[in-house]
């Protein structure tokens, strides 16, 4: 069994998300499964990922040399393209309609593009450049940001407009 409180690598911790992103729009997408409850789930995560990384993880991996600095703002902005999509599929009323498809497959275009170049960019430099002493630091620092903003239902559509808006 895992050690719980060993150190976790931000970078780890950054795919690890990624991969349950990527669980999530299998089951938004499948007629069998609870959607909407994975989409609830979804926006939660997407949203204090997204915001974790920018408030812990990005300022720092600009201070390194190597780590493409471009690139780590790009991710920003990709950040909010995934929001506004994010948005548009919860502001869908027929879970599974045509609507729901057409705008979840937005959403997962935006999503998936923004981890595709985000794990080969930022997150190889970071592996590269980054020591594994400072990455757990990071790791530390992204998950209780993470928490905080999972804690506060951070998903939920009010919010969402919110950080949208800004």
């Amino acid at each position: 069994m895992p050690d719980e409180t060993a150190p976790k690598d931000v970078v780890e911790l950054i795919l690890d998300d990624h991969r349950r992103m990527e669980d999530l729009f299998r089951r938004m997408r499948s007629v069998e499964a609870q959607r909407a409850d994975a989409l609830r789930e979804f926006a939660d995560l997407l949203v204090a990922h997204a915001l974790a990384e920018e408030h812990e993880v990005y300022p720092a991996l600009k201070r390194f040399r190597d780590v493409d600095n471009d690139e780590v703002d790009h991710g920003k902005e990709e950040h909010d393209d995934g929001n506004k999509a994010l948005l548009a599929l919860l502001e869908v009323d027929d879970v599974g309609g045509d609507d729901w498809d057409e705008k979840l497959e937005k959403l997962v275009e935006a999503v998936t593009h923004h981890t595709d170049e985000e794990e080969r960019t930022i997150l190889n430099g970071a592996r590269e450049n980054v020591p594994m002493e400072r990455r757990e630091e990071l790791g530390a620092a992204f998950t209780k940001d993470r928490a905080k903003h999972l804690d506060a239902a951070c998903g939920d559509i009010d919010n969402l407009r919110r950080i949208v808006e800004d």
